[in-house]
């Protein structure tokens, strides 16, 4: 049995401390500590999971060969890059960066340094995603609503980049072609930034999606919709939960088919962590790519530019 990859967790704020809990739960980790700028923050969370409060960062790197980096967006890439050069892989929180040009940095140094850069789109883990993947074929028509109720967190960026940006990585897995058109529009309501948006998406393969995101909703809604030919697929993902309709011929003609899939009970968070540390152990490809999140954030991007025209 390989020994247990030494992790440690920069940032343990909403989300970090959820990496800090998994690493201390996956038999293949060893959580040796955590990090973060509020102290107390740190010793907190170092306390409830049996592991170091670094108060320098370089000290947590030298114990540590993979890192988790849980920051607020605008320093992902000032504190990936730091755990880069010091030699540790990194998995960054979504997005993976501000710009373009800090994703493309981060890629560079990760290559040129044969480590692994993983961006943490926690819905690729989601079970029901794996539902979803198995089942469409050509997609036509996406429609896509990620509603929530108002949290005081991630309010450093839009709800493009706080939110919808999960739902376009697992569309742009889903289609590999470019984006061809995009429109949108989004209004602040609660906070100076974007809370309510609205995008649609012609891709050059002819599939077109519709997203609409929110951060101050009356309710929690994850909803992912799929049309193909003959089929319908509808993904919830709060309930972990898929829905494929297909229309099928029988003897007295066309009729629809149901079937319900319940995704099994495994926590995307876990599945996500133990990706890494696999891809880590084994010098594999890990699932989320710097690619891959620089895709999503190309076209995140895309969708802010847009907003912005039409002010």
């Amino acid at each position: 049995m390989a020994e247990p990859v030494r992790a440690g967790v920069i940032g343990v704020g909403a989300l970090g401390q959820h990496h800090a809990r998994v690493y201390e739960s996956l038999p293949e980790a060893r959580l040796v500590g955590v990090y973060d700028r509020h102290r107390g923050r740190a010793a907190e969370v170092a306390a409830r999971h049996s592991c170091r409060a670094f108060a320098d960062l370089r000290e947590l790197l030298a114990e540590a060969e993979a890192v988790s980096v849980a920051v607020p967006t605008v320093d992902h890439h000032r504190v990936a890059r730091a755990v880069l050069e010091e030699g540790r892989h990194v998995l960054v929180e979504k997005p993976m960066a501000s710009t373009l040009a800090e994703a493309d940095d981060l890629i560079r140094a990760a290559g040129e340094r044969g480590l692994i850069l993983q961006v943490g789109h926690i819905e690729r883990f989601n079970p029901a995603v794996d539902v979803l993947r198995a089942t469409v074929k050509e997609p036509r028509f996406i429609e896509v609503h990620r509603l929530g109720e108002f949290s005081p967190r991630s309010l450093d960026i839009d709800v493009v980049l706080d939110l919808m940006i999960h739902d376009l990585d697992i569309l742009l897995s889903l289609d590999g072609s470019e984006a061809v058109r995009v429109d949108a529009v989004g209004v602040p309501v609660l906070t100076p930034k974007v809370d309510i948006a609205n995008a649609r998406v012609r891709f050059a393969s002819g599939l077109i999606a519709n997203l609409t995101a929110s951060r101050v909703s009356a309710e929690k809604v994850r909803k992912f919709r799929v049309f193909s030919p003959r089929t319908y697929i509808s993904v919830d993902f709060t309930a972990r939960e898929a829905r494929v309709y297909r229309l099928q011929e029988s003897p007295s003609g066309p009729a629809i088919s149901v079937e319900r899939t319940a995704a099994p009970e495994e926590e995307p968070l876990r599945r996500q962590l133990s990706g890494f540390l696999r891809a880590v152990r084994e010098g594999s490809t890990p699932a989320v790519t710097g690619a891959d999140g620089r895709r999503a954030l190309a076209l995140a991007l895309t969708i802010l530019h847009r907003m912005a025209d039409q002010n």
